[in-house]
Formats: structure tokens, sequence, C-alpha cells
């Protein structure tokens, strides 16, 4: 397992756990953790041994967001370095969204500006009852530019528009009513509870499936309304004659489980 400087990894069998640490700055983003993390993410979606990545934060708080020490050096940035800076920044979230593994966000203490898009490019989002949100760029004079495409996906644009300009802070009630989130759980052991569930679930299903699925959605996305039924049609015709889809069926039809290692 690689050694990271910002990040935990722990590898439980077919599950990667990464958990952001830099808890002396609540697990803001500096240009190592955004480097690290990307890294890690795509380390994880070419290991084929690999079933699902688990992302959270270290000692109670997913991300809070920029480094002070990060935004104050962006000050002197020429024009050229803030856009690789900029690059380097969507290049996580497109990473994340990209990964052909799912990815569940586990949220807790704060997730703020950059880490609400951490959450919106994750498939599934858990968080624990009391968690605060909030898209805060507007107070410093910037917007959550980055993170746009992926948070605008997640909630919608009425949504979107509220909380870019609005930079209120919000629940995690808000955050699950609106689809940022999709889950709530009262405390830490439910929490707990809720993630081993859902593990389980996602590891019972085919690796190629869930792979062809997310990429189908990101497809249909970007597809005009007159090329989603022929997107569709292909995209189930090609699948059917998968080892996984042959297998995945003589298991349905013999009342056993399917054996995805050997399809």
């Amino acid at each position: 397992m690689t050694m990271y400087q910002t990040l935990k990894a722990d590898r439980r069998g077919a599950v990667l756990d990464l958990r952001l640490f830099r808890p002396q700055v609540k697990n803001a983003f500096n240009p190592e953790l955004i480097r690290e993390l990307r890294q890690a993410v795509q380390a994880a979606d070419s290991d084929a041994s690999l079933r699902l990545i688990t992302l959270r934060g270290e000692s109670g708080t997913f991300c809070s967001g920029g480094d002070l020490n990060w935004m104050k050096d962006s000050l002197d940035f020429t024009p050229e370095e803030n856009l690789r800076d900029a690059e380097e920044l969507y290049a996580l979230f497109e990473a994340l969204d990209r990964c052909r593994l799912p990815v569940v966000a586990v949220v807790e203490g704060h997730a703020l500006g950059g880490g609400v898009g951490l959450v919106s490019a994750c498939d599934y989002a858990l968080a624990l009852r009391g968690t605060q949100f909030s898209l805060s760029e507007v107070r410093v004079g910037l917007v959550p530019a980055c993170i746009g495409p992926f948070v605008l996906r997640k909630i919608g644009p009425s949504h979107a528009r509220a909380l870019f300009l609005s930079s209120e802070r919000f629940d995690a009630e808000r955050a699950l009513a609106i689809g940022l989130i999709h889950e709530v759980a009262p405390d830490a052991p439910t929490l707990e509870k809720a993630l081993a569930r859902l593990t389980d679930s996602l590891l019972s299903a085919s690796p190629n499936a869930l792979a062809v699925a997310k990429e189908f959605l990101r497809a249909l996305g970007r597809t005009p309304p007159e090329a989603q039924g022929p997107l569709a049609v292909k995209t189930l015709a090609d699948i059917r004659v998968t080892p996984q889809a042959q297998e995945g069926l003589r298991a349905f039809l013999e009342k056993r489980k399917p054996d995805w290692g050997k399809s």
C-alpha cells in the first residue's frame, strides 16, 4: 500500500478506505492533499482486485474546504500558476467522478466548499446528523467553480443557485432533502452499520455492471434526448454478452450466488 503524507489508506479485502489526514486544519485542501487523493483514486481505479472506495475525514471532520495558507499563497500566483492550480483541483473531482469503482462518502463534522465538491463527486453519501455543509466561496470573493459541474449534477440548478449565492450553512437533513447525500444517521454506530449494509450490497453486485452503470449515467448526461434511446439499447445489448452478465443470469436461474471471480 502506498504511503501518503495527507491521506490514510487502509485496505480491507476488496475495499479501500481513504481518509483525509490533515486533522490540524480540519482536513482542509492543500496542493499535496489534492494531488495525493487524485493519485490514490486513480491507482484504485486501475487495480482490478478492488471493488469499492470509501472516503472520509480524520478526527470527526470530513473536509473544511481550502487551507488558509494555500489561499494566502494564491494571492501571488501568476495567471499561469492560477490556471495550473485550478486544473489540479478539477482533476481530483473528475477522477472521483470517472472512477469505475463505487465511491462512498462518509461525512461528519463539516463539509465546506471543496468538501461539498468531494461529496458531490461520490456515488453515495452517508452523513452523521449534525454535520454542517456550506458553499461559502462568495464570502471571500470566489465562486465554487471547479466543483460546480459535480454539485450541479447532484442537486440540480435551483438548489445550486440558492446555495452558491447565499453561501449559508445547512444541515444534514437539508442535504438529504436536496439530494446531496442519501442517508442521515443519528449516531456514529448507526452510521457504521449503514456503511456496512451498503458495502455488502455493493460487493454483491457485478463489478462490470457497476462500472458500466456509472459510465452509462455519465453518457446519458451528455447525450441529447433524441439519442438516449439508441444509447440505452446499445448498452443493454452490449452488456448482455459479457461474461459477468452471463454468470449473473445463470446464477439467478439456478438460484445460487454468482461467482464474479470466475466470469
